[in-house]
């Protein structure tokens, strides 16, 4: 049999069935599901309603011919056959990620996309580095999610983005190549009205006779922060603990506690706003913002760029906080 035989015969594997009854679009939402434990956490993150996302299940599990999902309380398990379909998706996406990666590639850096993946507190720093990237580049599409650190870590073991921004690379979880691109203090925060603003060289100790508002477990400033404490010997006495920079620093402002977080929470109130930092021994904290990918991942041009851009742009941001706040760098 010739050669141009052999190319005019489909492969023995085509799934022919899968093909004319399932869509990519079924496999995505399926996908989702079984990554998040239930349907309304993945009808959220794929902006489509939950019948909606009932109905393409039940056309997906009907073209494999078994059930996918078993419902336990008020979650879904997946059936031994849905696991099975899970890693299948996993590799098809991963497929179709790398071809998009390539297209892009030969359209070079006037197309393509870029999905930056970040720490709830590089949302001060994240949108402005992405905002002036885009103008720089106008055809390029770009996603921001933002989220937690343990959720930032199981996106990047998943493979979900081209980038992710962590104010602290991952150590033992995973191998990952880090780029560190900007300063990132942490600092203590008070009511501009409490007794110990102005004070110079306040003791940890005396820090923790305060309320202290804490992030929510997950958090790598929560980490930090009892680090910090554990390593002076001291238990802070944590009043709440919240998952959000933005309702932290509104606790503050009403007298509800001190907090750690970074200065760049501050960067739109200024060094004149409703909260002030600080002078604590020990503090601030030097830490540094950095971009990660999992080791040898193939990174798109547009990724690649993005990452020189972030890199180069370091001066940029500590003229911008050494300017409102002198001496803390």
């Amino acid at each position: 049999m010739s050669t141009a035989d052999n190319d005019d015969n489909p492969p023995i594997s085509m799934p022919d069935y899968l093909i004319r009854h399932a869509t990519l679009r079924q496999l995505q939402v399926f996908e989702a599901i079984v990554r998040h434990g239930n349907f309304t956490r993945a009808s959220e993150e794929l902006f489509l309603t939950q019948p909606t996302v009932s109905m393409q299940v039940k056309k997906l599990a009907d073209a494999m011919g078994l059930p996918l999902f078993e419902h336990v309380g008020r979650t879904v398990k997946p059936t031994e056959a849905a696991l099975e379909l899970y890693e299948a998706c996993r590799d098809i996406f991963e497929t179709l990620a790398n071809l998009e990666m390539k297209i892009a590639d030969i359209k070079g850096i006037k197309r393509g996309r870029l999905r930056l993946c970040v720490v709830s507190t590089a949302k001060y720093i994240a949108p402005e580095l992405l905002g002036e990237f885009s103008q720089m580049h106008q055809g390029i599409d770009v996603s921001l999610k933002v989220t937690n650190r343990d959720r930032v870590l199981d996106r990047m073991q998943a493979n979900e983005d081209d980038l992710y921004i962590m104010g602290q690379a991952p150590t033992d979880e995973l191998q990952v190549e880090a780029y560190a691109f900007a300063p990132n203090p942490l600092v203590i925060l008070a009511p501009r009205n409490h007794p110990l603003v102005g004070k110079k060289k306040i003791p940890l100790s005396r820090i923790a006779e305060e309320p202290l508002i804490m992030r929510e477990p997950g958090s790598g400033i929560r980490d930090a922060t009892l680090s910090l404490f554990s390593a002076a010997g001291l238990r802070p006495r944590v009043r709440m603990e919240l998952g959000s920079n933005e309702a932290i620093k509104h606790s503050i402002v009403g007298g509800l506690g001190l907090s750690i977080l970074s200065l760049h929470t501050l960067t739109l109130e200024g060094s004149d706003g409703p909260v002030a930092v600080l002078d604590v021994e020990g503090f601030p904290i030097q830490r540094k913002w950095y971009i990660v990918h999992p080791k040898g991942k193939e990174l798109s041009v547009v990724a690649k760029a993005f990452l020189e851009y972030a890199v180069d742009n370091e001066p940029k941001i500590r003229e911008r906080l050494e300017q409102l706040w002198p001496g803390l760098l």
